[in-house]
C-alpha cells in the first residue's frame, strides 16, 4: 500500500515502515561513528519503541555492546491500518541488532501490569541471568492499577489558577494566545498514578526480589524541567507534580539498591520533538525558538546525540556528576544563560507574521513527523510499501 501522513493535531494515525527505518538506521549510524561506551552489559529497557527509550537501547547496543530486553505497548498493522511507529522502529533495530550479532528481544504489552512484569522477569532469567541497567521511559496517557484495576488518565494542565500565554498551531504556524484552567485535585492524583515513580518503583521491586539485577545495577528514569516560560504548564503543573514524585521514587529505589552497591537516577534531559511534548500547549512554541537558538549556537541534540552523551559522559564517565538534588542535567546546554537569553527575546518578538523567520517552526514540523517514519527525503513516499512487518521475537503481541 502507498502510506501517507494522516494526522489530528498533535496525533498522527499512520506511520511508514520504511522511513521508521531509515530514522533508526539514522540513530544507529551516529552512535557506530562514535567512541565505544565502556557501558552496561545486559539492559532492561522500559518503554523502548519511541523517543528516549529507543535511543536508549541502541545506545546501549550499539555503543556498549549490550544485549537488551526492550518493552512497549504498540500495535501491528491490520485491516489496512499501518502499524504505530514504536512497532516498526522495534523491527527495524531488531534486524539491525541481529545482522551485527546482537541479541535483542522484546515483550509487547501493558507495562503496567503484573503479568508483562512477570514475563519479562522469566525472559532475564531465561536468556540473560541478570540486568545490569534498568532504563525507565515509559510515557503514556493513562494506566490500569494492577492491583485495584482502576483506571487513571494524565491531564496537562497548571495547577491552582488558570495559565495563559503564547502557543502555536505547528501545522499552521499560527501563533494564539491559550488559556488553560487549572487542574482538580482528582485530575492531581491521576497523573502522579499515571506519571509519577510508583511503577517504576514496582518494577524495581520485583526485579530485585526475583535476583535478576546485577551486583552494581543501574537504574535511570528521564524527566524535564525546562524554563520559566513553561514552568506554569510544565514545572509547576500536573506534569511537574508527577515527576516531583518519580524524583521521590529515585531516593527510594537508590535505598533499595545499596545492597547491590547500585544506583538509581534522574536525568533531566533537553526539549525535544516528541509526541507528547507536541501535545502540550505552549511548549511547541518554545522548542521551535530553542532549535533556531541552538543550531545556530551549533548546540543542538536529538534523541540520540543525549542518549550517547548521558551513557558515555555520566552514566559510564570516570564518576556521575550530578546536581545538589542527585540528578544527571543533560539540559545543561538548553539552560545556558546565553541560550535562554536569547531564547526569551525572541518569545516577546514572536507572532504569527514573524515565527517563520525568527524560529524553527518548520524544523519543529519535520521532526513531528519523522517521529511516523515521513518527511525523510532519502524515502519514496509514492511507491507502494508492505504495511505488515513482523518483529520475530516478539512474545506479546496484542
Amino acid at each position: 500500500m502507498v502510506i501517507k501522513p494522516k494526522f489530528r493535531g498533535f496525533i498522527c494515525t499512520t506511520a511508514h515502515p520504511a522511513g521508521c527505518a531509515h530514522h533508526v538506521r539514522q540513530q544507529i549510524e551516529y552512535v557506530k561513528s562514535q567512541k565505544p561506551v565502556q557501558g552496561p552489559k545486559n539492559v532492561l529497557v522500559i518503554g523502548a519503541s519511541t523517543g528516549y527509550g529507543l535511543a536508549s537501547r541502541i545506545t546501549a547496543t550499539f555503543g556498549s555492546g549490550a544485549k537488551t530486553i526492550g518493552v512497549f505497548f504498540e500495535r501491528p498493522a491490520a485491516n489496512n491500518r499501518t502499524a504505530t511507529a514504536g512497532w516498526y522502529n522495534t523491527a527495524a533495530f531488531e534486524q539491525a541488532a541481529s545482522e551485527a550479532g546482537y541479541y535483542a528481544k522484546s515483550i509487547n504489552g501493558d507495562a503496567f501490569s503484573n503479568e508483562i512484569k512477570r514475563q519479562t522477569i522469566d525472559l532475564i532469567k531465561q536468556d540473560l541471568g541478570q540486568v545490569d541497567l534498568v532504563v525507565y521511559s515509559l510515557a503514556s496517557p493513562r494506566r490500569v492499577d494492577p492491583e485495584t484495576g482502576e483506571v487513571y488518565s494524565s491531564v496537562i494542565k497548571p495547577v491552582g489558577e488558570p495559565f495563559s500565554n503564547k502557543t502555536v498551531d505547528f501545522h499552521s504556524a499560527a501563533v494564539t494566545d491559550v488559556t488553560i484552567e487549572p487542574a482538580s485535585e482528582q485530575e492531581i492524583e491521576h497523573t502522579i498514578k499515571v506519571m509519577g515513580g510508583e511503577d517504576w518503583e514496582l518494577w524495581m521491586n520485583a526485579l530485585q526480589e526475583a535476583g535478576v539485577l546485577a551486583e552494581g545495577a543501574v537504574t535511570v528514569a528521564y524527566s524535564y524541567i525546562g524554563p520559566e516560560i513553561t514552568h506554569s504548564i510544565y514545572k509547576a503543573g500536573t506534569i511537574g507534580l508527577a515527576k516531583d514524585h518519580l524524583e521521590a521514587s529515585a531516593g527510594r529505589i537508590r535505598e533499595q539498591l545499596q545492597a547491590l552497591g547500585g544506583r538509581a537516577y534522574i536525568s533531566v534531559n533537553k526539549a525535544l520533538v516528541t509526541q507528547s511534548s507536541s501535545a502540550i500547549p505552549v511548549v511547541p512554541l518554545y522548542i521551535s525558538l530553542l532549535y533556531k537558538v541552538m543550531k545556530e549556537k551549533n548546540l543542538h541534540e536529538g534523541c540520540i546525540e543525549q542518549m550517547y552523551r548521558l551513557f558515555a559522559e555520566r552514566l559510564y564517565y570516570e564518576s556521575t556528576s550530578v546536581d545538589d538534588r542527585g540528578r544527571i542535567r543533560i539540559d545543561d546546554w538548553e539552560m545556558r544563560e546565553d541560550v535562554q537569553e536569547a531564547v526569551l527575546a525572541l518569545w516577546n518578538q514572536v507572532d504569527s507574521d514573524n515565527i517563520r523567520s525568527i524560529s524553527d517552526i518548520e524544523g519543529f514540523r519535520v521532526e513531528f513527523f519523522n517521529l511516523f517514519g515521513f518527511e525523510f527525503p532519502e524515502i519514496s513516499y509514492e511507491d507502494e510499501v508492505e504495511a505488515e512487518v513482523s518483529i520475530p521475537s516478539i512474545a506479546v503481541a496484542e
